[in-house]
């Protein structure tokens, strides 16, 4: 089965790069210098993961990644020049599923593309047992089948990695999943300080379209020092 990535940077050079690493590996690669070219590609071709640059000539990268969690819900791992933070939890509230800081080494970027397909593919196949791909309790209910969730009645957009963390806390129900545990499990990475972060950032965004308090929750609670955990 063909793969489908595409690739947005307007250094030539890092495009061309990140290019000839991908397609050694099998991968079937798109590459633009610019978001506007970039998104008519969104649309018209079957996507399985994109990497974008946040500084872009045109639109930039959060803009472009945005745009893509309107309609569709593949990985999405963005590339920044910067150390700065912000701009990392930016990405990550606004869809992207992981990122990684320039200069980086290619084959780390090939292992991060790797574990989001795997991750991706993990929680998006089809499961022929209803009840293993069903969880419903208290008015939350997720289907692995159709990658759908809804709470309540009705349907939450959530990114692949959202879903996947609602997923893996849901499958462990009443039980505190620590973040090193999360991380490994939904990243599929090695756990460093700084993946808490990450972490952090997601669970924030999740409790956000639940509409779930973090002082008062209903649902993700916070275990301090150890992780989080879901009661029913």
């Amino acid at each position: 089965m063909s793969i489908n990535i595409l690739i947005v940077d307007d250094e030539q050079s890092i495009a061309d790069l990140i290019e000839v690493y991908l397609r050694n590996e099998g991968f079937i690669v798109y590459k633009f210098y610019n978001g506007q070219d970039a998104f008519r590609c969104v649309e018209s071709e079957q996507l399985e993961l994109a990497i974008l640059d946040v500084m872009l000539p045109d639109i930039d990268g959060f803009t472009l990644c945005q745009k893509i969690r309107e309609k569709h819900n593949f990985p999405v791992i963005m590339l920044t020049a910067k150390e700065e933070e912000i701009d990392k939890i930016t990405g990550l509230t606004l869809g992207a599923d992981d990122y990684i800081t320039k200069p980086f080494r290619p084959l780390e970027l090939v292992a991060r593309v790797k574990a989001q397909l795997r991750r991706f593919t993990k929680y998006n196949s089809a499961v022929p047992n209803q009840e293993e791909h069903l969880i419903a309790f208290s008015g939350l209910v997720l289907d692995m089948k159709t990658h759908e969730c809804t709470l309540n009645e009705k349907r939450l957009s959530l990114t692949p990695t959202e879903f996947s963390i609602l997923w893996v806390l849901c499958s462990n129900l009443g039980r505190v999943v620590s973040s090193e545990e999360l991380f490994h499990e939904v990243w599929g990475d090695k756990y460093f300080t700084n993946s808490n972060n990450t972490v952090m950032v997601h669970i924030r965004h999740l409790r956000e379209k639940m509409r779930d308090s973090a002082e008062h929750p209903k649902y993700i609670k916070t275990v301090w020092g150890v992780g989080y955990k879901i009661e029913e």
